[in-house]
Formats: C-alpha cells, sequence, structure tokens
C-alpha cells in the first residue's frame, strides 16, 4: 500500500510541475498599440506591438519574404513616396520575434502603419495598422 501511495505522489508532483506558465506566454505581453501584419507585395505574417512606454516596437512570430535593403517604417500612409516616416532601421530578421527601439514622443495617431519596406525598388512587402 506504501509504494501505491509513493507512486501516486510523484506522478503528482510530476504533474504539477510540468504545468504550462502562462505568465510566460508572448501573448501576454503589455502594449499599448497592436496590428497584423498583412501582405502587400509580399507573404508578411505576425504582430506588431507597441510597448506601454512607447520606446520599443516588437515583432511577435514576425514572418517576411527575403529582399535587398528591407527596413522597419513606421508611417503616415502606405505609400512611402507620399508618407511621411520614421525609419527604424534594417529588418532584423524574416521569421521570428523582433524588437526595435523607437522614440517616446512618437504620435501613433499619426503614425499608424508599421511598414516592411524594400528601400531599392519603393515596394511595400507587408504592413500592420496599429490601434489602441
Amino acid at each position: 500500500m506504501k509504494t501505491i501511495n509513493l507512486f501516486l505522489l510523484i506522478c503528482l508532483c510530476f504533474t504539477v510541475s510540468c504545468k504550462k506558465d502562462d505568465a510566460n506566454d508572448s501573448t501576454t505581453t503589455a502594449y499599448t498599440y497592436k496590428g497584423n501584419f498583412q501582405a502587400s507585395a509580399h507573404p508578411t505574417s505576425g504582430i506588431a506591438l507597441v510597448s506601454t512606454d512607447k520606446t520599443k516596437l516588437l515583432l511577435e512570430n514576425f514572418k517576411s519574404d527575403s529582399g535587398p535593403n528591407l527596413n522597419i517604417y513606421l508611417t503616415t500612409s502606405l505609400n512611402s513616396v507620399k508618407a511621411d516616416y520614421i525609419d527604424l532601421g534594417d529588418i532584423k530578421g524574416l521569421d521570428g520575434n523582433y524588437d526595435y527601439n523607437i522614440a517616446s514622443s512618437t504620435d501613433f495617431t499619426k503614425y499608424k502603419y508599421v511598414v516592411v519596406w524594400c528601400v531599392d525598388f519603393n515596394v511595400n512587402f507587408g504592413y500592420a495598422t496599429l490601434a489602441p
């Protein structure tokens, strides 16, 4: 009988220790603005999030095609030729989670699009529309 009780106690401890910790789930990231990426000229997907202190742009589960000279822009319009934009720099990767520094004074009522922009060919690969 002691063996059965010991076995059940070990199983219970193992089950409790293997439980998923939801607090570490990346979808619980605190944010002030959020948008889902949509394809434009190339397949692009994932989520764009602006941190609560508005100093980081986070790309989660991001995927896009490769291209020459791809940058991440915050823009006022999806047509960068006519848009006012903030260049956050070279794309950091094509498949994964990435973050970019942004000025805390950025006006997200004005800069409401995150765009994967091909500088060489002036092409919008994909974009996310940020909303509170």
